[in-house]
This record gives structure tokens, sequence and C-alpha cells, in this order.
């Protein structure tokens, strides 16, 4: 494990700060030779590899009890919402809160199904390594995240001879806290909620660490401690001209008086810019 988290890209990022859990080498010598070696890993093709882990994924989650839900969208609503926007293999998609990366996994799986035998190879090589790019805050969610997209078959690898390879998913840091310079034509996300902001930090030991605080962006209409509206502003900052975007707020977000209505007014303002393709889900409905 500490050799692999020394790899570049996906893999080192995926084993960073990994450890057993099982102490006795007993238990782990059964689990790996007569469980694991058993099975024919490298026969299988990326959907069966990665349906096994999303469905571990979803048993954890669920095992999790309340609180895991902000990491985990039902899979069914991603795919109602995906349907929607139909994501084409020329799209660049991206969610600023991916969690373990099912809007991600929803519009790459949207693309190979409706399209997957018409691609050429270049297309083959877009949806591989650069289709999807996402941020995720806590390291343990991301390093979940970046093994789903994986064993999925995405791998961008390194930009250039002798570069190191990239990673689609940015673990540990605060998407709110600074526009990245990333433009995507479709944004897909369900954003924690919360009438309150912190900005979170990872210090020395890879812990998070939180401040109470409001995200003072020059690029935001409004200075504002709600994370739904912080999440809205910073979406519409991410979008490129006509780019298009689903996001899942709470109900009557875009109604409230003060930043909410400021928001809205912008919005509006800016409707060919952004909102008239932008799709909100309120309680898990399309409107």
């Amino acid at each position: 494990m500490q050799e692999l988290a020394k790899q570049p890209g996906m893999l080192g990022a995926i084993f960073k700060r990994a450890k057993s859990v099982i102490e006795k080498p007993e238990t782990l010598r059964r689990l790996v030779v007569d469980f694991i070696d058993k099975e024919s890993w490298m026969s299988m093709d990326a959907d069966v590899k990665g349906d096994i882990y999303e469905g571990l994924i979803e048993r954890s989650m669920s095992d999790a009890g309340q609180g895991a839900g902000q990491y985990f969208t039902p899979r069914p609503l991603i795919r109602a919402i995906v349907d929607c926007v139909q994501p084409t293999p020329s799209d660049t998609v991206g969610d600023p809160a991916c969690g373990t990366g099912g809007f991600l996994l929803g519009a790459y799986d949207y693309v190979v199904k409706h399209q997957g035998k018409e691609l050429d190879k270049e297309q083959k090589k877009h949806l591989r390594t650069a289709f999807v790019k996402g941020w995720e805050l806590v390291p343990n969610t991301a390093r979940l995240c970046i093994m789903n997209l994986y064993l999925h078959g995405i791998d961008p690898g390194p930009t250039k001879a002798g570069e190191p390879d990239k990673c689609p998913v940015v673990s540990g840091a605060d998407s709110l806290a600074t526009d990245p310079g990333d433009r995507f034509s479709l944004i897909l996300t369900n954003p924690p909620f919360g009438k309150k902001s912190t900005i979170t930090i990872l210090n020395d030991a890879g812990e998070l660490e939180k401040e109470d605080s409001a995200y003072e962006r020059q690029d935001f209409w409004t200075t504002t401690k709600n994370k739904q509206l912080n999440f809205l502003q910073h979406v519409r900052k991410l979008l490129k001209v006509n780019g298009r975007c689903a996001i899942v707020v709470p109900d009557n977000v875009l109604f409230e008086g003060g930043a909410g209505e400021k928001v809205r007014t912008n919005l509006l303002q800016h409707r060919s810019y952004a909102v008239g393709r932008l799709g909100v889900t309120f309680g898990g409905l399309c409107r």
C-alpha cells in the first residue's frame, strides 16, 4: 500500500494514506489468496467490475445510516436527471461536489449506452481521459469516487510523455473557496444543503478543519453563508457560454429574500448565458 501510494495519478490517489484494518496475518492471507486471487479480475470488463464496486458503495452507504446520503445520491434519481440533459460525447462534465461519483458516471454511462458503438477513436479517448472532472472535500469519499471511476474505465493517464498521470477528481479541496479556472459544457451536481457555510481546510495531518465564514468571492453576486446559493453562483461560473446544468437544491431556494433574491435576479438577467439551460431539481422532481 505504501508503494502504491507513491504512484502518480489515480492509482496514487486511491492508495494515499491507505492502511489495512486486518491485523491477523492468517486472516489477510485467507482474504487475498483464498478469495481475491481465485477470481480472474483481468478477464472482467470495466462494466462488471464497476457495477460490483457501485453495489458495494451503495450497500455501505445504506448501512451507514443517516449522514451518508450527502455522499451518495440515489442512482435512480441520477439516471432520471441524466436522461433529461442527454450528455453527448463532445461534452465536458463537471461536478463540484462529486461524492462517490454518481453523476460523473451517470453521464459517462449514458454516452456509452446510447452512442458507444458510433464513437470514433478520438471520441473514445476523450470519454476516457477528459470527459469528467470532480471535486470532493472529504478525502476518504474522494478515494471511493476515484476508485469508482477507475474501475469503470476512466483513466486520463499522462498528458504528455514523461509527465505524471492526471486524476479527474480533486481531493480534499473546498470547491467553493476559489474559481478553479475550469469551464464545462455540462454541470451535474447534488451539493450539500445548509443555511450556514464553513470554509474547510486540510491540516498537515490530512484532517479536516472548519472555520465559520462566508466565502468572499469577487466573482459571486452576493456574499452569503447559504451553501446552496453559494453553489448556484459557483456552478454559474463553471459553465461555458451556452453550457447547461442540472443541480439539486432545496425547495424555494430561489424564492427567498435577501441573498436569494439577488442571486435569482442576476440569474434572470444573465439567462442568455446560464439560466436558459439551468435545470433545478426540488425534492427529486425535475422542473
